[in-house]
């Protein structure tokens, strides 16, 4: 299988880059980028899915950061970066590794690309592993959910994150050297980034690129204590009793319950460079690029708060070496009006050094992903795509604390996405199949692992409709019947993860994880206001999740991956209303709320799932300077499963400011912000570690970006 994917692939970038330069004629223009800070969703146009929509017209949620917006969202982390976007939490395992929560769901389920291509690490696999995408490199941002996710595979059945950049450049410049750079301090960790990008156009139709960043932070300060009340408590009562005689190392718990100000070991230190060329011609386009990777950051302690636990400290090395290709020929076919291919490998590893900087566990993974997508040839009302996809992983974990055996996995699919576009009523259908084969092979020295092969066979399928009633305002409505194989570890795991400080046991007999959602979606606007909403709900069979079960493990919490029938529903809505207008200034409000409710039937409330959220905003915009100041509410979080402990809410209090010196059409902005300005103690009740490490306290943050 893999010897035929490969030829494929090849045969595939042999044809294209074929048709690039026999299509070859003048240069398309450049796409305009805009810099307003609140997008209208009715201008916007979503580019992640096999066909390029106006954001009005998406049958689901969906959420787009670029420009101003962006730059002052930008984080170390893509999850913290998205953490303020409607029906997005983050996991925050520290502020280095931080992934995206979507309506509830994580991991697994959400699939986080690079110009739609997977980031081919191992981030997926633990909360603890960092995601290599690099937001301080981005140019736009886009969170899609619904059927067209559904198109980058079953595990996007959460929704899909794509991180576009200009590694592999998509237009020619106007000047004969484009410089951009962005380079920002933040106060909570002494956060000291830069990251910059030149692209040069060799030729009218050749252009080369190379960027690079650099970023390094310290402990990131906190509010107040690192450990909750009810843990402080628990740690200050453990340390009356008798030192354990058998434990190799003591812990000192008096000395945790009174760490506070600062969250250990969440210092870091993350480089990147890369480069890329490509020929661009009306006809088409032809694209590499190779990237290199390179961050050592600790993870926040599970700190010891009663005899029998381990508390370890470890810090990730990580690196990774990728190459990826672009090509895109524009057919102008009576069938085929546009062919796009995607390509990327990676060598990654990490290693979970020990506080003395010795190697404990090390993680290799080898990945690449391909997919080719048709344009079909518009035919009056009628318009789509289809294509193919593959996906092969080989994952290794060595060392004393290796959780999952050696393992591999291939995988291909299908796709289609018809559309039929009648003016005002819109319908749209999709489908997806996939095959996925995993394989476990531990060595002889680990029985605990399974050893064997399992297979699956997935189909996915989803139609929706959208009406435009009055105006601007269309209503839409899409039901889907996704299914999902389960993860490689999801099956196989089976040991202690230092990173997590956790023991994670999976269940090689699962089966598909299916799930039957419906989501209706309302947007529209008028003179000075815009309105997005969207409600959800979603039926799951064998959906798959981890439970704490109450036992330790080698000194760890144990936690199971089972797998039972679950719901979950819940909304977003956000709106901007313009109150009033002086000359070229206008004063602004804004607002989101967003909420999931989510049950494991017969079992009780699933796990980490975040709740009620509201934010407001009020600011005023004009074309030298944006000032706005917003309150975000999160509910405590009530609804728990086993073993969680519930989660107090917060307020937080932030402010920003955005400054362009010579107006919108210059190159030069600044952006300043303030973050939980009362330093509040606040936690997300999706975090694994969130009884041990809070949100950052107050962070003032400052940012220059130059684009010329």
């Amino acid at each position: 299988m893999r010897s035929i994917i490969l030829r494929a692939g090849c045969a595939m970038i042999t044809f294209v880059a074929s048709g690039a330069v026999v299509h070859a004629q003048e240069t398309p223009p450049a796409t305009p980028q805009g810099d307003h800070y609140h997008n209208e969703p009715s201008r916007d146009i979503v580019v992640t899915g096999v066909l390029p929509v106006a954001r009005q017209d998406m049958l689901s949620g969906v959420a787009v950061l670029e420009g101003a917006e962006l730059t002052q969202k930008l984080r170390p982390s893509i999850g913290e970066t998205l953490a303020r976007t409607p029906g997005v939490s983050a996991t925050s395992f520290g502020p280095s590794a931080s992934r995206p929560v979507l309506r509830g769901l994580q991991g697994e389920r959400v699939r986080v690309l690079t110009d739609g291509i997977g980031s081919i690490d191992v981030s997926n696999t633990s909360v603890d592993h960092a995601t290599v995408v690099n937001p301080l490199l981005a140019d736009r941002i886009e969170v899609l959910r619904g059927p067209q996710s559904l198109l980058y595979g079953s595990a996007a059945i959460g929704g899909v994150v794509n991180v576009l950049d200009k590694r592999i450049p998509a237009e020619i410049p106007n000047e004969p050297v484009h410089i951009g750079a962005i380079a920002t301090y933040g106060s909570a960790a002494n956060v000291r980034s830069v990251a910059g990008s030149i692209d040069v156009p060799v030729t009218a139709h050749l252009v080369v690129h190379a960027d690079g960043s650099y970023l390094k932070s310290r402990n990131v300060r906190i509010g107040g204590y690192a450990l909750t009340p009810e843990l402080r408590t628990q740690a200050l009562e453990s340390s009356l009793l008798p030192p354990d005689p058998d434990a190799e190392e003591p812990i000192d718990f008096a000395a945790n319950a009174a760490v506070r100000g600062k969250l250990p070991n969440t210092a870091s230190k993350t480089w990147s460079a890369g480069a890329g060329v490509a020929y661009i011609a009306d006809g088409g386009s032809l694209g590499l690029s190779y990237s290199h990777y390179d961050s050592l950051y600790g993870v926040p302690i599970r700190l010891g708060t009663e005899p029998g636990q381990e508390q370890e400290g470890p810090r990730l090395s990580l690196l990774q070496n990728r190459f990826d290709a672009r090509a895109e020929v524009n057919a102008n076919g009576s069938l085929i009006d546009k062919v796009k291919l995607r390509f990327g490998y990676a060598n990654y590893r990490h290693f979970e050094l020990e506080e003395t900087g010795e190697v404990g566990t090390a993680f290799y993974n080898k990945g690449m992903e391909g997919r080719l997508e048709l344009t079909q040839a518009k035919r009056g009302l009628w318009s789509g795509a289809s294509g193919g996809q593959f996906f092969i992983r080989d994952f290794n974990v060595v060392g004393e604390e290796a959780f999952l055996p050696k393992n591999s996995t291939e995988q291909w699919g299908l796709f289609t996405l018809q559309q039929l576009d009648f003016d005002r009523l819109k319908v749209e259908a999709g489908a997806r199949f996939e095959h996925t084969s995993l394989s476990a092979k531990p060595l002889p020295d680990q029985p605990q692992f399974f050893s064997g092969d399992r297979s699956f066979d997935a189909f996915s399928a989803s139609l929706g409709a959208s009406y435009r009633f009055a105006g601007d305002w269309r209503f839409g409505v899409n039901v889907s019947r996704t299914q999902r194989a389960p993860a490689g570890e999801e099956l196989f795991a089976n040991g202690p993860h230092a990173g997590t400080e956790a023991f994670e046991i999976g269940n090689p007999d699962f089966a598909l994880e299916k799930a039957v959602s419906a989501e209706a979606v309302l947007r529209g606007g008028g003179p000075g206001y815009t309105l997005e909403a969207s409600a959800y709900q979603t039926w799951f069979s064998d959906f798959i999740y981890e439970d704490q079960t109450g036992d330790l493990e080698d000194g760890l919490p144990v936690y199971q991956f089972r797998q039972s029938n679950a719901r979950f529903y819940g909304f977003e809505v956000q709106g901007t209303l313009t109150l009033a207008k002086f000359g070229d200034m206008e004063l602004k409000a804004d607002a989101l709320a967003d909420y999931t409710h989510a049950r494991i039937v017969n079992v009780g409330a699933a796990p980490r799932i975040p709740p009620l959220r509201m934010l407001g905003g009020l600011g005023v915009t004009s074309p030298r300077v944006d000032l706005r100041g917003e309150v975000e509410w999160v509910d405590k979080q009530m609804r728990i499963s086993g073993f969680e402990t519930p989660t107090d809410g917060y307020t937080m209090v932030n402010a920003e400011l955005n400054f362009r010196p010579w107006g919108n059409d210059r190159p030069l902005s600044f952006a300043v912000s303030a973050n939980n300005i009362f330093d509040v103690d606040a936690r997300r009740h999706a975090s694994f570690l969130k009884d041990y490490a809070p949100l950052a306290g107050r962070d003032i943050r400052v940012t220059a970006r130059v684009n010329f």
